[in-house]
């Protein structure tokens, strides 16, 4: 049986491209390439790129890309969009949570809940991050976004949805947040791209910044740094509050 995020993406490659939570692509590439000091020999993997805007944006920039993501229809308009703009970049079909490499990478992103987070039990979600600290070389870089689990203790995730709903764009309804798995359950009212009207039961889980930094100790990382996400325009100097509803982390991994 398909997972939601399965099903959710299997026809919703061009509908995605405008919903409002991913228009920030050019400011956040400003971010990582600052914090790979603009090195263009950086080879970078970005887990979970969708439709590839931050691969295609990236590769526009001069840096080595490789994505990968789970659904077919989203790699396929990435490659044509790339194919269009006569950029080469390797995207690859895989599962986040068992991928191939191996100590390959300079840097891996994972943004706009790409992967990371979507996942049906922690333990999946830790394998996604176990799987990108794999494929990173020693000294590598991990920047990713996640839902902040500060801001359900202080805000409704119901009202936080339908002020950010534009029309023609996904909807979200019947939503609740369960304090003991910090887990958000909704249902998405959403139409594809050819035009069918799809009903889809989601859950997303959500996480505290001492979650993270525990999570990413195991795994290795000494440097860990957690931030505000500000869509389109990730900082340092972005304080994490109770007001952001996704936190930036960024790693670096030491083995």
């Amino acid at each position: 049986m398909k997972q939601w995020y399965e099903s959710f993406f299997e026809n919703y490659a061009q509908k995605y491209d405008k919903e409002c939570f991913v228009q920030g692509t050019l400011g956040e590439c400003d971010f990582i390439e600052q914090e790979l000091n603009y090195d263009k020999k950086t080879r970078i993997i970005d887990i979970g790129c969708g439709t590839g805007r931050h691969s295609i944006e990236l590769a526009k920039r001069g840096y080595q890309i490789t994505g990968i993501d789970l659904s077919e229809s989203q790699l396929n308009s990435a490659k044509e969009k790339a194919k269009k703009q006569g950029l080469k970049i390797d995207f690859q079909a895989h599962d986040a949570r068992n991928l191939p490499f191996n100590s390959e990478f300079d840097a891996a992103i994972m943004l706009c809940e790409g992967g990371f987070s979507l996942m049906e039990t922690d333990e999946m979600n830790f394998e996604i991050l176990k799987n990108a600290t794999k494929a990173l070389k020693n000294k590598g870089k991990l920047i990713f976004t996640t839902l902040n689990g500060l801001f359900p203790l202080f805000h409704s995730v119901k009202e936080f949805y339908e002020s950010a709903q534009k029309e023609g764009q996904s909807q979200c309804k019947e939503c609740s947040f369960d304090l003991m798995t910090f887990r958000d359950y909704n249902t998405v009212v959403f139409e594809d791209d050819s035009g069918n009207k799809k009903e889809l039961k989601c859950n997303e889980r959500y996480y505290v910044p001492s979650e993270i930094t525990w999570l990413l100790k195991t795994l290795g990382y000494k440097t860990i740094d957690i931030f505000g996400a500000k869509l389109g325009a990730f900082s340092r100097g972005d304080k994490l509050t109770t007001e952001d509803f996704e936190m930036l982390i960024v790693a670096e991994k030491y083995v």
